[in-house]
């Protein structure tokens, strides 16, 4: 308020023409101030100073964080053409409007190209001589200079348009300031949400790849990145790239940063990096670091805890991250792995309550089921001695032999009932059988499973682990919704993919319903998605039905 009383003030005592044109400052007033959209203010502001000073141009230089250049160059007057033509927008490095940084202050020149400050235009710019400047302050620090050119009529500007652009240039810094409070709260409302989001995912059962691939996503949205990465602790002391959200995740899942990184050595201390350019910056030493720009990497830490990192990676030649932005993502990373925490802890407690029901089941079953059997068994044996039709006796034996196998098949599903996850060996054959046996419970029936290849010795652990993931899926998405009374699960060891790399080939296909024109498909597109990170492919199409009744999904990545 003092400094627009003071700008005001300067107006006193000026001749009747300049005060006939308080009217029009008054109006360019009320219309910088009346929006909170900062780059809409700025236009405005630009358009508004060059109507009020009768110049032909005008443009507002953003000063960056350093105070050494320019952030932004908005211009008013220089059409679509004439831009494209003149080409990279003036960093402020050098020239007068570099002078302007150093030392802000109004300035008013008949001819500019006669400044010895001025290093001219470049070869398609519009012609420019008669020039206006004024710094425009928010909350007492210079945000940046207005500058005027071209005063319409040919004469020069004056005295008076010096005092009109000064006193709009206090009002701008006040419209300004409004509209950076209105863009910060604005943003940390959109971080909040975004946290409230990641905890509700991932509270709501999901699983840990899931979970993770949650909170890639929304770091991706809310900080504007190229890229959403999560990396946890790997096996040697490194990290290791774990969930990704991009346009190409391509060649990211599975990337290593290795323990003797100085980045990884901070990371794990629970500290973040930020990191200006990670294609140049001599600390990102993975092969992935040349396609990315800014980046922030925040530690997901839970009090003492840390569980891993989060990185927000922009585009090569984006905007670096702010001040807010760094304090936000940190709290939002925070947030995140707090929620981890309480979700893991919530799966503890779903896996031992169904422990305990499986125990209960496995003892109901010992206890009740086989004794039934075996005593109905026992009355059936005593039957057939006791018959002297020879057909019955047959019959009755067959039916004796048909409890012995429910039995013997009962009590290896005890055995499965009782077998606790850390029990289980890691081969892929074994793992694949797993599923297959805890799909059969909802589906109602065993789906059939045949291996091509040695498949525990030539896929890898990270392909493994997606590939039992891919069939988790598949196999949900045959229960939920295909209907079908036949599956048969093929594992394909032996394929050539068609880049020429050896893969594996997971192939689920069933005789249900098919998939309806218009239905649901986020699980065929989260299969995809897993074999894309891995630089593979998923199809879908006929399955096992008459007339191709029903879906065969192929999912297939490198070994």
């Amino acid at each position: 308020m003092e400094a627009a009383t003071e700008a005001a003030r300067s107006l006193q005592g000026l001749s009747t023409e300049l005060t006939a044109r308080v009217p029009r400052l008054l109006e360019a007033m009320r219309t910088v101030g009346a929006g909170l959209d900062l780059h809409i203010t700025l236009d405005r502001i630009a358009e508004t100073a060059a109507e009020l000073a009768d110049a032909r141009y005008a443009a507002i230089g953003i000063v960056d964080d350093a105070r050494e250049g320019l952030s932004d160059f908005v211009t008013y007057g220089v059409t679509a053409e004439e831009r494209r033509r003149i080409g990279a927008l003036p960093d402020g490095h050098k020239g007068l409007l570099g002078a302007l940084i150093h030392d802000p202050r109004s300035l008013r020149l008949a001819d500019l190209s006669q400044d010895e400050r001025s290093a001219g235009f470049p070869p398609e710019h519009p012609p420019m001589r008669t020039f206006l400047g004024v710094p425009i302050c928010v909350q007492g620090e210079i945000f940046g200079n207005l500058y005027l050119t071209e005063k319409r009529g040919g004469g020069e500007f004056s005295e008076g348009d010096l005092h009109m652009v000064r006193v709009l240039a206090t009002e701008a810094g006040i419209a300004i300031n409004n509209a950076r409070v209105y863009a910060a709260t604005r943003q940390r409302e959109r971080w909040i949400d975004g946290s409230v989001a990641v905890t509700t995912a991932l509270l709501a059962g999901s699983d840990v790849d899931d979970a993770l691939a949650v909170v890639a996503e929304q770091a991706r949205r809310l900080a504007d990145s190229a890229a959403g990465i999560v990396l946890l602790p790997d096996e040697d002391g490194g990290l290791e790239i774990v969930a990704v959200s991009a346009d190409d995740p391509a060649g990211i899942l599975g990337t290593r940063m290795p323990p003797d990184s100085p980045v990884a050595a901070r990371l794990l201390a629970g500290e973040p990096v930020f990191v200006d350019d990670s294609a140049t910056d001599p600390r990102m030493v993975t092969e992935i670091a040349s396609r990315f720009g800014p980046s922030m990497m925040l530690p997901l830490k839970s009090g003492s805890r840390v569980l891993g990192t989060l990185a927000t990676p922009r585009a090569r030649g984006g905007r670096p991250f702010s001040p807010a932005e760094r304090t936000l993502g940190t709290q939002f990373a925070a947030q995140a792995a707090l929620a981890l925490v309480l979700a893991d802890a919530q799966r503890d407690r779903e896996r031992l309550a169904v422990l305990e029901d499986r125990d209960r089941i496995a003892r109901d079953l010992h206890d009740l089921v086989i004794q039934r059997l075996f005593a109905t068994g026992m009355m059936l044996e005593s039957a057939q001695r006791r018959s002297v039709v020879p057909k019955v006796k047959e019959q009755v034996g067959r039916a004796v032999d048909e409890l012995d196998v429910t039995i013997q098949e009962i009590r290896t599903a005890i055995f499965a009932l009782q077998q606790g996850p850390s029990e289980a060996p890691s081969g892929l054959r074994t793992r694949v059988l797993r599923e297959i046996g805890t799909a059969a419970v909802p589906l109602g029936f065993q789906p059939s499973v045949s291996f091509v290849g040695a498949v525990d010795a030539r896929v890898g652990e990270r392909t493994g682990k997606n590939l039992i993931a891919a069939l988790r899926e598949a196999l949900s998405n045959a229960f939920r919704h295909a209907r079908a009374s036949r599956i048969e699960v093929v594992v394909d060891a032996t394929v050539t993919l068609p880049d020429g790399r050896e893969g594996v080939r997971l192939t689920v296909a069933d005789d249900g319903v098919g998939i309806p024109e218009g239905g649901r498909r986020s699980g065929l597109h989260n299969l995809a998605k897993r074999a894309q990170s891995l630089g593979g492919s998923s199809t879908y199409g006929p399955g096992l039905g008459d007339e191709g009744a029903g879906t065969m999904v192929t999912w297939e990545a490198p070994l």
